[in-house]
């Protein structure tokens, strides 16, 4: 931990009064404060084991305080330092991230204010935990992606201490580039009196559909001039002629589909497909299409996985990959709140942020028998953190025990068959 860490941390918790109610549970303190007369529940994700990484036990004990807070109509104040999930669990992990996303969906589209300071680092989960927030805190040291530095550079084939690639990805992902990339993000300087940025991260959003609708609006113009997608072709899939069998209608273009079913009320469906990762740029036009559903928002969206994971190229985290993809979430959890049910079929490959993106807004999410392959992350990302991979298959009964699938869904199709 930086020398500059302990002194944010220490900063944060003096400005708010900060109370701990019980002991640590992994890296993770519970506990209250108060900010201009304002009560608030706080909680702390210290790097003390595992890079700070959020385990069952942190998941399920920070996920119950965002109902709280609701209730409370407490403020919310997040101190993260933390990798993300904690790999090394599994599915459990991802399970129960995917349960702590949608308790912060929800506190954060109810209207609870939310602030996150940051601490060295804020990785995958983690990362997508402090866009919850309407303003964010970096300290000089902070490193915010949706990958880390050491994962981007086996992604990309480079050795992770190449100090050219090393100078590349610090530069990206560094806290200067944050803060010029969003005016919702803030720079601290030893001394600075942290509740002046208090003051404002905790004021409550009037109107936080409209507030998301104009992040997302304004994600559009990070993206690359002239980068141009193929056009929307009729598209048939057998997965669909059987998850439709009344007949349906889809495009797809770049890996984006789009369509609806003929039968239930003309079922909407939108989903991420194709062997490429995501990048900004389809996370983006994901959100758009669902954005575009709120003025006559669709009795049901089916929403369809079969993306591995999210792209690992400086290219996309240099423009902040973290806010493309918590914008997914966004999007169907702001139609979620227009009356819209939400759900998730996994067609393929899933995992990672990807997936917690996608399945916490649903209500509830099904996996293709035989096909359906979700992971905490790929097996290359898997060795990146822990240096060894595990490619145990798992199967429906692995992904109901661990809260990531809910049902199964079987089709009757071989896999592998033409």
């Amino acid at each position: 931990m930086s020398a500059t860490a302990p002194r944010l941390r220490d900063a944060l918790a003096e400005a708010i009064a900060f109370e701990a109610e019980g002991a640590p549970a992994g890296n993770l303190t519970l506990g209250r404060g108060s900010f201009d007369g304002r009560q608030l529940r706080v909680a702390f994700i210290d790097n003390r084991i595992a890079s700070g990484s959020l385990g069952t036990v942190e998941c399920q004990r920070l996920a119950a305080l965002f109902p709280v807070a609701s209730r409370e109509r407490s403020g919310i104040v997040l101190y993260l330092d933390s990798a993300g999930a904690r790999v090394s669990e599994g599915l459990k992990a991802l399970g129960d991230f995917r349960a702590l996303y949608r308790g912060g969906l929800d506190a954060m589209l109810g209207g609870t204010p939310i602030a996150v300071v940051l601490g060295r680092y804020c990785f995958g989960g983690a990362s997508m935990l402090a866009h919850l927030a309407s303003r964010r805190l970096f300290q000089e040291s902070t490193q915010l992606a949706m990958s880390g530095p050491s994962v981007l550079a086996s992604a990309n084939g480079v050795d992770a201490m190449d100090e050219m690639f090393r100078a590349m990805a610090l530069a990206a992902l560094s806290p200067a580039a944050r803060v010029k990339a969003n005016p919702a993000n803030a720079l601290w300087i030893p001394g600075d009196d942290v509740g002046e940025w208090l003051a404002q991260a905790l004021v409550p959003v009037k109107d936080v559909s409209v507030t998301l609708r104009a992040r997302h609006d304004d994600l559009a113009s990070r993206l690359s001039r002239g980068t141009a997608s193929r056009p929307f072709e009729s598209v048939r899939r057998r997965d669909l002629e059987k998850i439709f069998p009344g007949g349906y209608e889809a495009t797809e273009s770049d890996g984006l589909i789009l369509g609806h079913a003929k039968e239930k009320g003309a079922q909407a469906f939108a989903g991420v497909v194709g062997k490429s990762p995501l990048d900004a740029l389809r996370a983006w036009r994901f959100s758009d299409a669902v954005w575009k559903m709120e003025s006559a928002p669709p009795g049901h969206l089916e929403v369809l996985l079969d993306c591995a994971t999210h792209a690992t190229r400086l290219e996309d985290e240099r423009i902040v990959l973290t806010e493309y993809i918590a914008g997914m979430a966004f999007a169907l959890g702001a139609l979620a709140a227009r009356g819209t049910t939400v759900g998730l079929t996994v067609l393929g490959k899933a995992g990672g942020g990807v997936y917690v993106a996608l399945a916490a807004p649903a209500r509830r999410v099904a996996s293709v028998y035989g096909a359906a392959d979700i992971q905490v992350l790929p097996g290359a990302a898997v060795a990146a953190i822990l240096g060894e991979s595990n490619d145990v298959a798992a199967n429906f009964e692995d992904y109901s025990a661990a809260g990531v699938a809910d049902e199964e869904l079987k089709l009757g199709i071989i896999p592998g068959a033409t």
